[in-house]
Parts: structure tokens; sequence; C-alpha cells
């Protein structure tokens, strides 16, 4: 069933305190990490987020490539299923 503007403004306003608090994380977990930014069509959030995690250097995205992936999925899966959850 499709969603109302006022419960689609309520799961962007979770999305950004979810993805916030992930980027406050990954902070101070993931060397060289400096911010995120996202796009989604609200309307079809899980078919259309895009999360763009963006590091100071290209050795430490290449580190992150290889070491922090996992982590990354797992910070930004938290911040989806903590922004779609009722």
């Amino acid at each position: 069933m499709p969603q109302g503007k006022c419960e689609l403004a309520r799961i962007e306003r979770r999305l950004v305190a979810t993805l916030t608090e992930a980027c406050e994380t990954a902070k101070l977990e993931i060397k060289g990490f400096a911010w995120l930014t996202h796009t989604a069509d609200m309307n079809a959030l899980t078919e259309t987020l895009q999360v763009t995690w963006v590091v100071e250097t290209q050795v430490d995205k290449k580190l992150a490539q290889a070491s922090e992936k996992a982590r990354i999925f797992e910070l930004m899966s938290i911040a989806l299923i903590e922004a779609t959850s009722r």
C-alpha cells in the first residue's frame, strides 16, 4: 500500500537521523572517513537509496574498501532498518 506524505516525511527525517548516527560512528571507526550523503526516491526507498561515503585520500579509500566494507554495509543496514521501522 502506498504511504502518505506525512509517513514518507517521517521516514525521511528518521533516515537522516540514522545516517547521521552512522556517520558519527564511522568517523570514530574508519580511518580517513570524512562524511556521507544520500539520495533516494522516498516512494521506493529500499530500491533507490544511494549512500556516498567520502574519505580523505585514495589510500584511505582503498583501505576502507579492503578492510571496512562489511562495517560500512552494516552501518547502512542499521540506518535503513531503524529509519523504516515503526
